[in-house]
C-alpha cells in the first residue's frame, strides 16, 4: 500500500470501521428476540426480492443450502414465509412472503428509519446534518463502477 496516501487508508479504514458498527446499531433496532439475525437477514432478503428459490437466496446471503433451507423452515414455521411450486419448473419450489411476514418487514424498516432520522434530529446540529448529506454525495461514488 506504499502507493496509497495515509489519508486515503485511514479514510477506508475507519470507514469500514464506522459503517460496521452503524450496520450492526440499525440491526438491533428492530431485531425481535423470537428470530435469530441470520432468520430477520433471510426474511429481509425474500422481502427485497420477492419469489425466489432457496437456492438463490443462499447464494444472495453467502451460505450454504442447507443452512438457507434451515432458516426458511424456521421463518415457515413461524407463519412468515410460503413456499409454492415454481410455475416454471415444478421441481423447484419458490419462496415469498406471507402477509404477516410482510408486516413485519416493514415494520421493521420503519422503525430502522425513524431511528436513524431521530438519532440525526436528536445528535447533530442542522449544519453537521448537511455535512453529512455532503459527505454521502461523495461517499455515492465509491459505489459507481
Amino acid at each position: 500500500m506504499d502507493h496509497l496516501s495515509d489519508s486515503a487508508v485511514r479514510a477506508a479504514r475507519d470507514l469500514r470501521v464506522v459503517f460496521s458498527r452503524l450496520r450492526r446499531r440499525i440491526r438491533e433496532i428492530a431485531q425481535d428476540a423470537d428470530l435469530t439475525p441470520s432468520q430477520e437477514s433471510a426474511l429481509t432478503l425474500v422481502g427485497k426480492h420477492g419469489a425466489a428459490t432457496a437456492s438463490a437466496l443462499a447464494a444472495a446471503e453467502g451460505v450454504r443450502p442447507q443452512s438457507m433451507a434451515t432458516t426458511l423452515a424456521a421463518l415457515e414455521q413461524h407463519g412468515l414465509i410460503r413456499r409454492a411450486p415454481d410455475p416454471d419448473d415444478g421441481r423447484r419450489q419458490l419462496v415469498t412472503l406471507t402477509d404477516a411476514g410482510r408486516a413485519r418487514v416493514e415494520g421493521n424498516k420503519q422503525v430502522r428509519e425513524e431511528w436513524l432520522a431521530r438519532a440525526f434530529q436528536d445528535r447533530f446540529t442542522a449544519e453537521e446534518r448537511e455535512t453529512v448529506l455532503r459527505a454521502l454525495e461523495l461517499m455515492d461514488r465509491l459505489s459507481q463502477p
